[in-house]
């Protein structure tokens, strides 16, 4: 484009000295008063006003405004609190809206430390709009305080601007001091000069140029404005508690952020001395997510009401956290901050989610941050280290974002090189995560496709030991303060419950393919969910994940083989003999190379302290949070039975509560009912209105190819949206969600997130069994959604399950679905208008007539 049209400053002497001003240019001046900065700010707009040209001013500083209500055809007033990337994208979309060829005034960049502090963050504001400010052929000026800024921030924006300048005032005699004009040049541009009225002269003498210099405070590198408040924070620590508080709540401010209702439980718990303990192990400046802060107040919690009661048990952590500027920084000087813009629009929002997903799998860090990186690798050592999002808005009162984002293990085994670049690697997936399908849907569903969602990260070190040349925890699991599903009514719902697991807790939230968590009622930890005699060793855990330090990864491996190896404790704590199997391979002639066991965890919830322990920390958590709790946790037993729990995250569990008592039908009723089941479902006390249920046929199901049941999946999902808005009941065989074809159907949980029931149903004759995954992160999408859950077990003498009431009602599948047809004898739809599902949980009955 022509760049070539200039433009005045108001001051004919300068034009001169910089050969004028032209469209593109970004004019950055550097000053040591407010005063200085006006001085030059409104001759140039006057002298735009006075050539008819549009003068926007962009006001946001905490300083007297630069422009008076007569020198600009425009003034926005943007709030600088609400972070940078709202910042930023805001005053974009102003410069867009303004168009071509407009002039523009800023107040003093400065004043963002105010609410940002972070140099870093000015410097990222800078870069990304500066060139958007050039590609529209404007004009803009920037002022910036003189001595308050690192040198690489005004390094980055020395690169980025087209006129760097400085303006001296001395003994009342005013100095510009060009120290970048782009494209421009004359034998004396760079000297300073000496600026009187409309005019501007050369200062070339030596003498009088070093006599001005030697009058100026040029200053040294000043620290970070982090580094300067952390400094002034450890100084508040000698000083009265009032003093204390109020630099507490600044610092929580800019490290913890989040909602007000967070936000004031960490005031509550936290001390300036933690809250200062916690910046000491940032990396970068911002936010450290939803997922630190929620670990970090459950432990102050555990360590700060309940005294030696939990402290004794607790396994101490030594987390670092990579704040959320990281990751803004690492958008912003890769060059993507462009396309992450066009990215939030909704044209946008999915199709270009893969470029940028792409992209941030392949970036690079600035050596200031990877400096840090090395540094917190060599404190770790070569302990396997997890490296886990932890979002703005993950772990928090509303949004769990439970299994979203994603958490990548390192072994860290290798040499320092190989060790780096797997941890840079690791950060790099979870920044791509954010760009993942699930994460989008859920973002989306939840109205928050458009707000700031700014990825900080945790490091923990994985809690464990070597077994051989396995890593792993002996136990790992999720627990709830409430326990939602209930399988029998002498269950107390408030007693809470444990989904574990021996080895990583990774088998624990999600759902495993042929394996199944064990699950723990606390108030009666050996009370099991209903299963047939012989059925013990079926639904218990069969494979454990574990790191190997040999193959540098994480593995998976067979459950009996491990625990009948060195494991550093008590087996039979977590395992009993399956006397019935060894028996059986006897009876064949099978040598045996270790016995056959169960997990069943038999010895460690009847003989230790452990479930009591577990039941008094969710209870005093979710007391405290006035809330019910969703943990996870690791355990590590010694040689001689003592235990430490690790707590490694602490979240609101969402749910809509066991709702009011419903009247249920009487057992006459009953007769032609479609379902009727003791126990095995969850979402509380309903009756729910049905227009219409959906039913995917076992046996035809099963006929299907792997393609076939994908396109099942996919048409399930269409369904999904096309009866958004009506009570739909899904009913089908195995497991929704699976990621195995031949378990159940492969929805993801976006294509069932409007159904208002989903039904899983056992089939005997195939094997395909529900999973009651309570815990998991399946089981989390369910509560936030408030979708009601029932697993069927078909043939079982307590439960009625009739699907030919559905198969003899009009398929409407074709109606709903173009180009489905061929499918009807898989997928059978039906109204289903005037049938309820209701559900008691005293009684623990479900029917649906």
């Amino acid at each position: 484009m022509a760049m070539h049209e200039r433009v005045g400053s108001g001051l004919r002497g300068f034009d001169r000295v910089i050969d004028d001003m032209r469209l593109g240019d970004n004019v950055v001046w550097q000053v040591d008063s407010i005063d200085d900065y006006r001085n030059v700010a409104v001759p140039f707009a006057e002298n735009a006003l006075s050539e008819g040209r549009k003068l926007i001013y962009f006001r946001f500083g905490m300083h007297e405004p630069i422009l008076s209500d007569s020198l600009f055809t425009r003034k926005y007033e943007i709030d600088s609190k609400k972070g940078f990337e709202s910042f930023a994208s805001e005053i974009r979309k102003l410069i867009e809206k303004e168009g071509l060829k407009a002039l523009y005034v800023f107040d003093c960049l400065t004043d963002l430390l105010e609410f940002w502090h972070s140099d870093l963050m000015i410097a990222n504001f800078f870069k990304v709009t500066c060139p958007f400010l050039y590609d529209l052929e404007t004009i803009a000026y920037f002022a910036i305080m003189r001595n308050s800024h690192t040198y690489s921030t005004i390094a980055g924006i020395r690169e980025t601007t087209q006129l760097l300048l400085d303006l001296y005032n001395v003994g009342g005699r005013r100095y510009i001091h060009p120290l970048k004009v782009w494209q421009r040049y004359s034998p004396t541009m760079f000297f300073p000069h000496l600026v009187e009225g409309d005019e501007a002269s050369s200062i070339t003498s030596s003498m009088e140029v070093a006599e001005l210099f030697s009058s100026l405070d040029r200053g040294k590198d000043k620290l970070d404005h982090w580094q300067i408040m952390l400094g002034k924070a450890g100084d508040t620590l000698t000083k009265d508690k009032m003093a204390q508080e109020d630099i507490k709540r600044e610092l929580m401010s800019t490290i913890i952020g989040g909602g007000q209702r967070m936000f004031d439980l960490c005031d509550r718990y936290f001390t300036l001395a933690d809250i200062l303990a916690v910046a000491s192990r940032e990396i970068g400046t911002g936010f450290i997510g939803g997922k630190s802060v929620g670990m970090l107040v459950a432990r102050k919690i555990l360590e700060k009401d309940a005294g030696e009661k939990f402290s004794r048990y607790l396994e101490p952590h030594d987390s670092f956290y990579l704040g959320s500027d990281i990751f803004y920084t690492y958008i912003v000087q890769n060059g993507w901050w462009s396309l992450r813009t066009r990215q939030k629009t909704k044209d946008g929002y999915f199709s270009l989610a893969p470029e940028l997903k792409e992209k941030l799998l392949k970036g690079k860090f600035p050596s200031i941050i990877k400096e840090q990186f090395y540094q917190m690798l060599e404190y770790y050592g070569q302990s396997p280290i997890i490296v886990r999002s932890s979002s703005l808005q993950e772990d928090n009162f509303g949004n769990a974002f439970a299994g979203k984002y994603d958490s990548v293990f390192c072994a860290n085994q290798g040499t320092p090189e190989e060790r780096y670049e797997a941890l840079e690697q690791a950060i790099r997936t979870v920044y791509a995560s954010t760009m993942s399908d699930d994460a989008l849907n859920y973002r989306l569903n939840r109205g928050l496709s458009e707000s700031d969602e700014q990825m900080a990260i945790l490091v923990q070190r994985v809690s464990g030991d070597y077994h051989g040349p396995n890593f792993y925890p002996h136990l790992a699991g999720v627990g709830n303060s409430t326990n939602l599903y209930v399988w029998d009514k002498d269950i107390d719902t408030t007693a809470g419950m444990l989904r574990m697991v021996f080895g990583l807790g990774t088998r624990a939230v999600e759902r495993s393919v042929g394996d199944y968590a064990h699950v723990v009622c606390l108030d009666n930890p050996m009370r099991t969910p209903h299963i047939g005699y012989g059925d013990e060793k079926k639904f218990s855990q069969h494979y454990a994940d574990v790191i190997s330090i040999v193959e540098n990864n994480l593995l998976t491996r067979n459950v009996d083989e491990l625990v009948s190896g060195e494991i550093g404790t008590d087996r039979s704590l977590f395992a009993s003999i399956d006397f019935r199997s060894e028996e059986y391979l006897k009876e064949r002639g099978y040598s045996l190379k270790y016995r056959p066991i169960i997990m069943d965890f038999k010895k460690l919830l009847s003989e230790t302290e452990f479930p009591s322990l577990m039941r008094n920390m969710l209870e005093l958590i979710s007391r405290v949070y006035e809330y019910p709790v969703d943990i996870e946790f690791t355990v590590n037993f010694t040689k001689d039975g003592r235990f430490k729990v690790n707590l490694v995250q602490c979240r609101p569990l969402q749910t809509r509560g066991l709702g009011t008592p419903v009247e249920m039908p009487k057992p006459g009723d009953c007769e032609n009912c479609l379902i009727r089941s003791k126990g095995n479902f969850m979402g509380g006390n309903v009756r729910l209105p049905l227009d219409y249920t959906i039913l995917v046929k076992t046996k035809e199901y099963l006929k299907l190819d792997e393609q076939g049941k994908y396109e099942v999946a996919r048409t399930i999902g269409k369904l999904n949206e096309s009866l958004k808005g009506y009570g739909v009941m899904l009913v089908g065989p195995g497991r929704w969600g699976t990621t195995t074809p031949t378990l159940g159907v492969p929805v993801h949980f976006t294509e069932i997130a409007n159904m208002a029931v989903i039904c899983e149903v056992s089939s005997a004759e195939s094997g395909l069994m529900p999973e009651l995954s309570f815990g998991s992160h399946f089981f989390q999408d369910l509560v936030e959604t408030g979708i009601f859950y029932a697993a069927i077990f078909d043939g079982k003498s307590d439960v009625t399950y009739n699907p030919l009431l559905i198969m003899m009602k009009k398929n409407r599948l074709n109606n709903l679905i173009a180009g489905a047809d061929h499918l009807s004898d898989v997928i059978h739809v039906a109204m289903t208008e005037g049938m309820e599902i209701f559900a008691d949980i005293v009684s623990q009955t479900l029917v649906c007539r």
